[in-house]
């Protein structure tokens, strides 16, 4: 079972974990290429420089978190839908790489959540 947890929907779903967990924030509005989400994500989880910028470094880096503290991490990702609305298998793919790292469940002290706020 998987620390993190993965939803995607309205700001509603936020709820309590604004609270709990460290909040990274991307503000999507402009983000509309995978190259764009890929950096978004980066810069709002501080990635290592090592980072390769693609699907697979994304995801390494989503499933080991050591250089952030111990505990849960939330992305926040606000007005996901310019990405979706903007390039459809482009945001599928990012979902599919945001969600499998939650549910990867790796061994390790700071671990991820993510909430897609699809407007």
């Amino acid at each position: 079972m998987p620390r993190g947890t993965f939803e995607e929907g309205s700001p509603a779903v936020f709820g309590a974990r604004r609270h709990t967990a460290a909040t990274h924030r991307i503000d999507g509005s402009a983000v509309t290429t995978s190259a764009e989400a890929v950096d978004a994500i980066a810069e709002a989880l501080s990635f290592p420089d090592y980072f390769g910028h693609n699907l697979d470094a994304l995801y390494d880096c989503l499933t080991d978190l050591a250089w952030l503290p111990a505990g849960e991490h939330l992305l926040f990702w606000q007005r996901a839908s310019a990405l979706r609305t903007g390039d459809r298998p482009a945001y599928e793919a990012i979902r599919t790489v945001l969600a499998e790292a939650v549910a990867d469940d790796a061994p390790g002290e700071a671990f991820l959540s993510v909430l897609l706020l699809t407007d």
